[in-house]
């Protein structure tokens, strides 16, 4: 059952309208994310700057940019690494190709993949000892997806990115498949697509547990627990970011007039809430929650704001930094 917690409103007599705002719970950070933060900061304490970090360590201007002024470097590839600095890899995961660069040169790396992006590359890898053709269920391009196909030989994989292509997409004749995600899709678009592979394919190998990981799961259950009652979704995330890109279309599947998504604050249109009496506010898990803040104070600028806390599940998760790093 849902847990709604009302919380004080704006004072009263403000002379401004009402707006009742459903603030999604849980919203932010995961464990991976807040754990490849910790990984980037510790490094730059440990090792002093400039600490190199390939690719965005996670899809959020805003905490690159923080990370930037505490001294890390964010780089496409490591061929702009210097020989004698310290290089972080990004939460999405990255090929096998990358950290064996690194090892080439010598360099001193930290990976900052999440442990749940790892648990799917090593069920790509036992699925490949065992003979099996492997079908990943994601977005072409996406870091996590160049990160998961890179972990095997090339023509081992075969991406799969919507329910059509699962009904057409072509596979090695007489070779048994297996399918895996990535941790980010939704939830209801990647049932429809596996449903779509097992009647195609009755004998493919599933995952032992979900891919999809526990933060995007909850964090979608919590926007389809709020969409029905809100007439307008704000979700705080960033263009680039899969997960938040999937709150957007959650909210509208699940009964909410319009979503929309927003970096910070400022980016937020007041004109979108106007004569309206309840929205619904989230952010996807590499937002941090000072981000959501900055969103409540825009909307105080027009409106008397009275927020309910809706909690659909309590995430206690949390991974151990590298071995490297640990006091």
């Amino acid at each position: 059952m849902d847990q709604i917690t009302p919380v004080r409103p704006s004072a009263a007599g403000s002379g401004k309208p009402r707006l009742n705002v459903l603030m999604a719970g849980p919203r932010g950070f995961c464990a991976g994310v807040d754990r490849a933060i910790k990984i980037v900061e510790e490094a730059i304490r440990r090792y002093g700057a400039p600490v190199y970090v390939r690719h965005e360590i996670v899809h959020n201007r805003f905490v690159v940019e923080s990370l930037e002024r505490q001294g890390a470097v964010f780089v496409e590839e490591l061929d702009e690494v210097p020989d004698d600095a310290p290089v972080v890899f990004s939460a999405h995961g990255v090929p096998k190709s990358v950290p064996a660069e690194a090892t080439r040169r010598k360099l001193f790396y930290l990976d900052a993949t999440c442990p749940l992006v790892s648990k799917v590359h090593r069920e790509a890898e036992q699925h490949f000892g065992r003979g099996r053709h492997i079908l990943l269920i994601g977005h072409a391009g996406h870091p996590e997806v160049v990160g998961t196909m890179g972990q095997l030989p090339a023509g081992t994989v075969t991406l799969v990115e919507d329910e059509a292509h699962a009904r057409t997409v072509p596979v090695p004749e007489g070779v048994p498949l297996a399918f895996i995600t990535q941790t980010t899709l939704s939830v209801d678009d990647t049932a429809g697509i596996v449903a779509a592979l097992r009647e195609r394919f009755p004998d493919i190998h599933a995952p032992a547990k979900e891919d999809i990981c526990y933060a995007t799961t909850n964090r979608q259950a919590a926007v389809k627990a709020i969409a029905p009652r809100a007439e307008l979704m704000v979700v705080v995330g960033a263009p680039n970011s899969s997960n938040s890109l999937r709150l957007v279309e959650v909210a509208e599947r699940a009964g909410c007039p319009k979503a929309v998504m927003v970096q910070r604050g400022r980016d937020l249109d007041l004109a979108l809430a106007t004569g309206l009496s309840t929205i619904g506010i989230t952010a996807g898990a590499s937002a941090p929650e000072v981000l959501v803040e900055e969103v409540l104070a825009r909307l105080r600028e027009r409106f008397e704001v009275a927020i309910e806390e809706v909690i659909v599940a309590e995430e206690r998760i949390t991974f151990k930094l590298p071995a490297g790093l640990q006091a």
